[in-house]
């Protein structure tokens, strides 16, 4: 028999019929459609491991705030702030420079009235003391030191000061004090300008010294002080310091002569006001 005619014989098999799912409440799957498993197509590796960290990626890139992408010029220290208008510091510079300041504070800590008594008084003393040093510079750089200024005729005008290591003149005062110019022109008008001293310390102001003390000596000898002035009297300060009445003015006004005014060690003239003058010690009788 040939290969056709076994072919026409042949039965024809039975179709499989592959009854169809139904689901519930839909309708049921097209005939035509066999249900079945079907092959998976199976991922490369690489993919995978690209979805692994590219998902985690895209939701801490959704995590970031608003702010971190605000764009910034170089240098600007403005914190960025969220849409919800909360400021967010995002750095600090600091210069160099400030870490080199430092605060001073004074020593002194007053509480009580006593302490703020005690400090206004020292403040006082460090003014009026450095007021004075002033005004003794500003006399001293008019000084003259070794020619004697006219109308000076004091004897001792070159000698050195006890500051200078100078001792006491014949008169025993020191050289270039008010007071040793003061004896030698009360001496003078005396008539006594030789070694017999009319008048010197033990004489004319035995208690002591210093201008201070001359008010008490003529006190305790009995000697006349007035407030009026009269040429050739003592003109007497309470500030320590004594000059010579001149002369008189034609107004009232007294003219001075004097050595060591504002430490100058030096002589001098002026003309004051007889208020100025604390009292006039009259030439010794």
């Amino acid at each position: 028999m040939s290969p056709a005619t076994e072919q026409f014989l042949a039965p024809k098999p039975e179709p499989v019929v592959v009854p169809t799912v139904r689901s519930r409440g839909r309708l049921p799957a097209s005939p035509s459609k066999p249900v079945g498993r079907f092959p998976r197509k199976r991922r490369h590796p690489v993919k995978i491991a690209i979805a692994v960290l590219a998902i985690p990626a895209i939701f801490l890139t959704a995590a970031l705030p608003a702010y971190a992408f605000t764009p910034r010029a170089a240098g600007d220290l403005t914190s960025a702030t969220h849409s919800s208008g909360n400021k967010v510091v995002q750095g600090l510079t600091v210069a160099a420079a400030a870490t080199a300041v430092t605060v001073s504070r004074d020593g002194f800590a007053a509480t009580t009235k006593e302490q703020l008594a005690a400090q206004a008084l020292a403040t006082k003393k460090a003014l009026a003391a450095q007021q004075a040093a002033t005004a003794r510079a500003a006399a001293a750089a008019f000084a003259v030191y070794g020619v004697r200024a006219e109308g000076d005729d004091y004897p001792w005008y070159n000698m050195p000061t006890e500051s200078q290591g100078g001792g006491l003149s014949p008169l025993s005062y020191y050289y270039r004090e008010c007071v040793d110019f003061v004896a030698w022109r009360l001496n003078r008008d005396a008539g006594s300008t030789g070694s017999s001293w009319r008048w010197t310390w033990n004489s004319l102001t035995p208690g002591g010294g210093n201008a201070s003390a001359w008010a008490s000596a003529w006190s305790n000898h009995g000697w006349t002080t007035s407030k009026t002035p009269v040429v050739g009297a003592v003109a007497w300060f309470n500030y320590n310091h004594v000059a010579y009445v001149q002369s008189i003015g034609g107004d009232g006004s007294v003219v001075l002569e004097e050595y060591n005014w504002m430490g100058s060690h030096t002589y001098h003239k002026r003309t004051v006001s007889p208020s100025d003058v604390a009292l006039f010690l009259y030439p010794p009788a």
